[in-house]
């Protein structure tokens, strides 16, 4: 008798152990089916459900105008200028190269040249030399550039309408 209790807890415990093997196994495969199918959730919402729901708000939402692509129009030769007496520096040269979006200012950047240079370089030899060695100074000098730029370009196609305007007349 003690011998088929032996034999007995000894199959018992093999039966067991086949047992365990498969239920370990199923359990592997249904976390690895999880994990995979948890893998794919997230990789469908971040990436094919951000495209479909972007796609659907681009519908319903008007775009907004895309900017044309932008311009550099470099007036050459630098610009050299001798700067007032009395400061470190004595001369400036410096580069200028404008940006512009619509063709139509290339053209009149290229047309008005002459002119465009006579006034930054009035506006250049009029600087301090000790205000253009800092930050501040040289973006000030920016802003003084650009809005002459743009006052050039405003009286100039005022004047281009006044040419333009037409007038009738009695017979």
């Amino acid at each position: 008798m003690a011998k088929q209790k032996a034999e007995q807890n000894l199959d018992l415990g093999i039966e067991q152990e086949k047992g365990s093997n498969k239920k370990l196994i199923i359990l592997l495969v249904a976390g690895v089916l999880l994990l995979l199918g948890g893998g794919l959730g997230v990789g469908w919402f971040l990436f094919g459900g951000a495209q479909s729901a972007s796609l659907a708000d681009d519908s319903s939402v008007p775009q907004e105008e895309q900017k044309p692509p932008a311009m550099y129009q470099p007036l050459d030769p630098v610009f050299v200028v001798n700067l007032p007496p009395g400061g470190d520096l004595k001369m400036l040269q410096i580069g200028v190269q404008v940006m512009v979006r619509d063709p139509s200012l290339i053209e009149f950047i290229q047309h008005n040249d002459p002119m465009i240079r006579n006034k930054l370089l009035d506006l250049f030899g009029s600087q301090d030399g000790g205000n253009l060695q800092v930050r501040k100074g040289k973006e000030k000098l920016q802003k003084e550039v650009l809005k002459t730029l743009n006052k050039m370009v405003k009286d100039i196609s005022r004047e281009r309408s006044r040419k333009l305007h037409i007038r009738f007349k009695d017979p």
